[in-house]
Parts: structure tokens; C-alpha cells; sequence
């Protein structure tokens, strides 16, 4: 009897974790921070689904974005409710970002859409959508996109994702640029584009999450280089105070910081269910005291970490 579709793909993803497990990591010391217990500060009665993004405005204020009931809600810095927007045309949400001019863009991987609010929710544009997807030549449709990230102009560069394997360039209006990436295993080729960042001179990191790595671009898609041996990305983000990338390694449960050489500075986390470990630690965000926020799928939860 032949295999289903669905098993097979997760014989090939089991495989392919097993393999990156199988490598050893380089050893490197503890990220000096600390847990911050029970932060989120959630209505009575209201819960987080699957958790799978969060972001960080310029006033700190944190947005976290779930599969539950209420998808979009926004924290001050000290897990304080502020408010939600409830969306239930999202049909799974993913990935979140603030703009530089504070709008909230949030990746619908199921829709296929890529979602543009106002800090008041107030929807202002939408790419891709209608739930249909795109082949990974096509300008207007994604399929299955995971993440977005922006340029220092409001350039920006959305992860296409579990379907495709591409990185699309936009302008800040939404108008199509370009886009580069193919599925492989080659320099420039991608097995599950999860998320995207960019530093302070405009450089792209990819997580190239299947292929266990995190490759790295100029702002037109010419490639620079790639970070091997680091854990697996799952999720990444550049903080400008100390001009360093942290990585969510979903595989192994822990956030990884790096210097822009690819050097492990230092590791947090680890496999469990207790405040400070993590259950698929899938995307996370740095704000501008150094705190780092945690989104967990299997634990509904996102942790705060703040430097000792």
C-alpha cells in the first residue's frame, strides 16, 4: 500500500531532524539573563493558542500572535493588556512584525496572505490571499509564507515559506521588487524559508530551517555567506544594540545569540515545560533594554528573559 502524502512528508521532515540532531553543537556559555514568571498578563477567561509569533514595537510594547481565540493581542513591556484585534479571517497565523512607522503586519501561512494593520487594527492591505497560493515564480501570491522582515527605507522581505522556497522583495507601498531562492540544498537554495531579518547595513538573514542553516544576502539577493552548526532556525532577529542576531533553534529548544561572523556568544533555554525552557521555540523578538521574548507552539506561551 502506498504511503500518504501526509506521512511521507513527515517520514522526510523526521529524517531530517534526526539528522540535525545527530550533530554535535559547539558548547558556549549561558546567556546571562532571566526568566520573567507568569509575564503575559491575559483577561480572566482568555487563553493563548499555539503561539507562534511576537514582535516588538519602538515604545517596547510586545505583540504576540496565536492560534487561539484571540490572535493579535498587544502588551506594554510589563505584560500589561493593552488591547486585541480580533481577526477571524485568519486561518493560522505565523509570523508578526512592526513597521517603522508602527503598522502591524502579521503572515496568515494558511491563507497565504501577508496581512498590513494599523496600530488600532484597522486593516490596510493584503497580500497575496483569497486562500489561493502561488507557484515560487509568482509576483502577487505566496504559498504558505512564514515571516517578513524591514528594511531601514520600509523595503520589505517576506519568507515564502513552507510551500515555496523564496525570499519576495517589496517596496514599502507593496509593490513587488524580486525575488531569489529555489528548493535545494545549494548556496542560494532553500528547504523551508521560516523566517528573515536584516542588520543594520541591510544585509538579509534567511533561516533555511530544514537545511539546518541560516544563509545570508545583500538587500538585492546576491548571496554572502552561511552560518552552518549552529542549531537548527526556526526563528530570527537582529538586535541594533549589540549588533548581534538571536535565533530561536526550535530543534533543540533553546535561543542562540551570534555575532555577525556566525560566532555562538551564547545559548538559552532548553527542552521542557517550566518557566525558562521551551517546547518549540518557534519565533522571538529583542527589545531596546536587551529583553528577549519567546513564542512557543507547543506550550501556548510567550516567555520574557530580561539581562541580570
Amino acid at each position: 500500500m502506498a504511503m500518504p502524502r501526509r506521512l511521507r512528508s513527515l517520514t522526510v521532515y523526521s529524517l531530517l531532524a534526526l539528522a540535525a540532531q545527530g550533530q554535535p553543537l559547539p558548547s558556549a556559555p549561558p546567556l546571562a539573563m532571566d526568566v520573567a514568571p507568569s509575564w503575559a498578563k491575559l483577561p480572566k477567561g482568555w487563553n493563548f493558542g499555539q503561539t507562534t509569533g511576537v514582535a516588538v514595537d519602538r515604545d517596547d510594547n510586545v505583540w504576540v500572535f496565536n492560534r487561539g481565540a484571540h490572535p493579535i493581542v498587544q502588551f506594554d513591556k510589563d505584560g500589561n493588556f493593552l488591547q486585541e484585534f480580533a481577526e477571524p479571517q485568519i486561518v493560522s497565523a505565523h509570523g508578526i512584525k512592526v513597521d517603522p512607522e508602527g503598522n502591524i503586519w502579521a503572515v496568515d501561512v494558511k491563507g497565504h496572505a501577508v496581512l498590513k494593520f494599523n496600530p488600532m487594527g484597522r486593516l490596510l492591505a493584503v497580500l497575496g490571499g483569497l486562500r489561493v497560493p502561488g507557484n515560487n515564480d509568482a509576483k502577487e501570491n505566496f504559498h504558505e509564507p512564514t515571516a517578513l522582515a524591514f528594511g531601514a527605507n520600509g523595503d520589505f522581505f517576506v519568507a515564502d515559506g513552507y510551500k515555496n522556497a523564496r525570499v519576495v522583495k517589496y517596496t514599502k507601498d507593496g509593490d513587488y521588487i524580486r525575488h531569489w531562492g529555489r528548493p535545494g540544498q545549494g548556496d542560494g537554495e532553500f528547504h523551508l524559508v521560516h523566517d528573515v531579518c536584516l542588520d543594520a547595513m541591510g544585509r538579509v538573514y534567511v533561516a533555511d530551517r530544514a537545511n539546518s542553516r541560516v544563509q545570508i544576502f545583500d538587500a538585492e539577493g546576491k548571496y554572502l555567506g552561511k552560518w552552518t552548526g549552529i542549531g537548527q532556525p526556526w526563528g530570527l532577529t537582529y538586535s541594533p544594540r549589540d549588533n548581534a542576531v538571536y535565533l530561536a533553534d526550535g530543534l533543540n529548544d533553546r535561543v542562540v545569540k551570534l555575532n555577525l561572523n556566525g560566532q555562538i556568544l551564547g545559548v538559552l533555554g532548553g527542552h521542557g515545560k517550566a518557566p525558562g525552557k521551551f517546547d518549540f521555540a518557534h519565533h522571538l523578538a529583542v527589545d531596546s533594554a536587551g529583553a528577549i521574548y519567546v513564542a512557543e507552539i507547543k506550550n501556548w506561551r510567550v516567555q520574557k528573559f530580561v539581562p541580570r
